[in-house]
């Protein structure tokens, strides 16, 4: 644009370490720098004098030196035996102003004799409390103390005291106090540039987003700030790291999420909106009669009602993009099942990628039930296939006499030929990011996607993770399921869940035992609690019950180990299985009736409803034992949630409520995004009138200049969505 490029070179104080500190944590530019938004403030607005500080409690006071400040070495003493135990050193500083005077002190920082200048004034905020035995000042007050704080020199420009204080999570190298100054220098030249820049109304014919800074550039159109009554970007920077007022506080916040939102909002609309107006495969035959009849079971309304959504798709002549989410148990793979069915009768092949060896295995073995019957051959394509197998495989999926293919990441291998791939179906889509979700359907000419999740995604995050898809929820449990019976115990519950295992395995039924680590020394490494770890729980409850056959089942296991363990399970070969979350996804054993989830305080409300759901898949009663000695109030509160509900969908807005879009899954996943400011719970307000003006704003004519704007920023997002 004619600007000036800021690196972060170029701000005073940023030399080679912090550099490097700065881009570990994804700061490049100043642009990078003004985006990385504070986490917290604190209002330290209210100055008092020294007569109004009240004991107990966080004061902000503005005061002079009165005298020179002291630094002294003292001893400290141990309590039992009365000897010497080392030294500290003591810094004290006497400050006064018209209302009386004030000694402040800091422990281990001698260097602060130095820093305080008798008759200059400082501004000082920390706790104060009253010191016994001191007696009571001149005028008869308890004599005050501060000790230890947060302080600055007076001027017109304070950053950390007498004002909002921004509170963020700085980069290494940095304290709060420097990274506040670096943020504050960032804003000054930021505010130089924009005057040094081309002025807003002046026609843009090109500029590279990654190469420009963009710290006060305006992407949204003055229709779109006026319609919602949105700042502009300037104001919103400079206060929501250095808030003038609650007032600017909030309308600045506004802004950034709203912008935020909409822009993301914008780039999944386009991509939708291009993958819509693509032509598709057509399928001509649509009478899915025989692969019902093998299927061995009638469908329910809700997956009847999600087959007709697909079938519209499938035979229009466009390509379909279509989530299909439903919870745990619900019968989303019968519903992919018959798409990749009606994909085969009309002579195409389809693909079906699932996040693990695992659940991809048990998918290979599920479909040759089904499909082998109607004559068509289904192939398995894993990591874990041995040279010629996977030889066979490939040959067959490129001469098309494999009609089903169902893999893991290996299906998007650029080695991967198909015939005529017109299905690619992703199961379990949050494990996989929106990149990898194309590539696979790039392997076909024109091919339809169908995504399933049986994660449930609150409508605000609905919005986001899936906003370029076409949505169906299968919303209806299959007949005969019984409501799985859930509990949360502590640990001296153990000898009576041990019984508990005797008596389900007694009566011919399985259990699983999740454990949040591998093996001890993992464990003791992750957390100061003691976590229960899979290796170590297999060999103790071996010892507690010699008469029951139990195996254990990790991800550090060989492919070939882990599927050996699970045929032996479904098998009924071994009666308890011990994991980790590998078993999470989609694994089906209809006899298993328990799962038992130690440190169940380590998992998000929907890993555990995901893990609670591999339980229940027959009809005889399940339950689910979650075991957990915390005393933590708000986690308490998710276990009694989980007690009280099988709603996943209810259990998922209150996961998002209590930890966020990033972590909603547990771990962060891949095609989640990363918000910067915004709060999919918080913000939904804002998010529904982002999405509103998202999908009207190519309605509106704009300015050249600002439809110029608009289209390369919705670019850069659209190029970072595909990450």
């Amino acid at each position: 644009v004619g600007g000036i490029i800021m690196l972060l070179s170029e701000l005073s104080g940023v030399g080679a370490k912090r550099a490097h500190a700065l881009q570990s944590a994804g700061i490049f530019t100043v642009t990078d720098l003004l985006n990385y938004f504070p986490r917290d403030y604190d209002d330290r607005s209210n100055v008092k004098t020294i007569a109004e500080l009240t004991p107990d409690a966080v004061n902000t006071i503005r005061g002079t030196v009165a005298r020179d400040p002291e630094s002294a070495n003292l001893q400290r003493k141990n309590t039992t035996s009365g000897a010497s135990a080392g030294s500290f050193a003591v810094t004290k500083v006497i400050i006064k102003d018209k209302t009386g005077t004030l000694e402040l002190i800091w422990f281990n920082q001698p260097y602060l004799s130095k820093v305080f200048v008798k008759g200059r004034e400082y501004i000082f905020t920390g706790k104060v409390r009253e010191i016994l035995g001191r007696g009571k000042s001149f005028n008869g007050a308890p004599t005050l103390q501060m000790q230890s704080p947060d302080y600055e020199a007076s001027s017109n420009k304070e950053l950390s005291n007498g004002r909002i204080v921004p509170i963020y999570t700085p980069p290494k190298q940095f304290t709060q106090k420097t990274f506040r100054a670096l943020i504050h220098q960032a804003l000054d030249v930021a505010k130089n540039s924009k005057k040094m820049g081309v002025k807003g109304a002046s026609p843009l014919v090109s500029f590279d987003l990654k190469s420009l800074d963009l710290a006060f550039l305006d992407f949204l159109p003055e229709i779109i700030k006026n319609k919602y009554d949105l700042c502009d970007r300037e104001t919103a920077v400079c206060n929501i790291h250095f808030p003038e007022n609650d007032e600017l506080f909030l309308r600045a916040r506004k802004r950034l999420v709203f912008e935020e939102l909409f822009f993301m909002q914008m780039a999944l609309f386009d991509i939708k909106g291009a993958v819509a107006a693509q032509t598709g495969v057509r399928f001509e035959c649509l009478d899915c009669g025989k692969f019902l009849s093998v299927l061995g079971f009638e469908l329910t309304g809700a997956q009847l009602r999600v087959l007709e959504d697909i079938s519209d798709n499938v035979s229009g002549g466009f390509k379909m993009n279509r989530l299909v989410q439903g919870d745990v148990g619900s019968g989303k793979t019968a519903v992919a099942f018959a798409a990749a069915y009606l994909a085969l009768i009309n002579g195409f092949q389809a693909a079906l990628m699932a996040p693990t060896d695992v659940l991809a295995t048990q998918h290979f073995f599920a479909c040759e039930k089904v499909f082998s019957p109607l004559g068509f051959e289904v192939v398995l394509l894993t990591g874990a296939l041995g040279a010629k197998a996977k030889r066979e495989a490939l040959a067959k999926i490129a001469d098309g006499s494999a009609g089903m293919i169902i893999g893991t990441h290996a299906l998007i291998q650029d080695g991967v030929q198909y015939h005529n791939l017109g299905l690619c179906i992703t199961d379990e889509q949050h494990r996989f990011g929106v990149n990898q979700r194309v590539t696979l359907t790039q392997k076909g000419e024109a091919s339809h996607t169908l995504v399933m999740t049986a994660t449930p995604i609150p409508r605000t995050l609905g919005l986001i993770l899936y906003g370029d898809l076409d949505i169906s929820i299968i919303d209806e449990l299959p007949p005969g399921r019984q409501e799985i019976k859930t509990y949360c115990v502590d640990s001296k519950y153990r000898e009576r869940i041990n019984e508990f295992i005797r008596k389900e395995v007694e009566q011919g039924r399985q259990a699983y035992i999740i454990c949040p680590a591998i093996e001890e020394s993992e464990s003791a490494a992750q957390s100061k609690t003691e976590l229960k770890n899979v290796l170590n729980y297999t060999e103790n409850l071996s010892a507690v019950l010699p008469e029951i056959n139990i195996a254990y089942l990790h991800g550090r296991m060989k492919s070939a180990d882990k599927q050996q363990t699970m045929d032996a399970f479904k098998a009924g070969e071994c009666q308890v299985i011990v994991a980790t979350t590998v078993i999470e996804v989609g694994v089906h054993v209809a006899n298993a009736t328990l799962i038992i989830i130690e440190n169940a305080e380590r998992f998000g409300l929907s890993q555990l409803h995901q893990l609670r759901g591999r339980v229940g898949r027959g009809t005889e009663q399940s339950y689910c034992v979650l075991l957990t000695d915390t005393k933590n109030k708000q986690t308490l509160s998710r276990m009694k949630a989980m007690t009280q509900t099988t709603d996943g969908f209810k259990l998922a807005e209150l996961d998002l409520k209590q930890r966020g879009a990033g972590d909603f899954f547990g771990t962060r996943q891949h095609g989640i995004p990363t918000f910067a400011i915004a709060n999919l719970y918080r913000d939904m307000k804002i998010l529904e009138a982002a999405q509103e003006a998202a999908q009207k704003i190519r309605e509106i004519p704009l300015p050249p200049h600002e439809a110029e704007l608009l289209r390369k920023r919705v670019s850069h997002q659209q190029a970072e969505i595909s990450l």
